[in-house]
């Protein structure tokens, strides 16, 4: 999958723009960067497009641990999307992560993220 194909399938499964739907996508994967190990995030970022990659990259410092109701609100802040939208594309990012990457790599993100991340995704397929 390449980096318009991911966004169009943010964007269908949201009803969001195209524009919307990537920045939602890079808002999203910054969030998740910050909620991931250092390596875990360069290892999802590797089976990623190349311009969706850089949004995953992270600083050396300690990983973050929130809920997803923190990471709506990260991606309303990034975005300016209500929470309603930004809401709908956290989970329809997850959703197409899930399609976008290896079972074996989304399993060990999933494993850091935590069962309600999981959750979201499954919500948004």
């Amino acid at each position: 999958m390449d980096d318009r194909e991911f966004f169009r399938t943010v964007a269908d499964r949201t009803q969001l723009s195209r524009q919307e739907a990537a920045d939602v996508t890079r808002a999203t994967l910054e969030t998740l960067a910050a909620r991931l190990s250092a390596g875990e995030a360069r290892d999802l970022a590797r089976e990623l497009p190349e311009h969706l990659r850089e949004s995953l990259q992270r600083g050396e410092g300690d990983m973050e641990i929130f809920d997803p109701d923190e990471s709506i609100r990260r991606v309303h802040e990034r975005t300016g999307l209500s929470e309603p939208e930004a809401d709908r594309g956290v989970r329809a990012v997850l959703a197409t992560l899930r399609e976008a990457v290896s079972a074996e790599e989304y399993d060990h993100a999933m494993s850091q993220l935590g069962s309600e991340f999981a959750r979201m995704a499954e919500s948004a397929r």
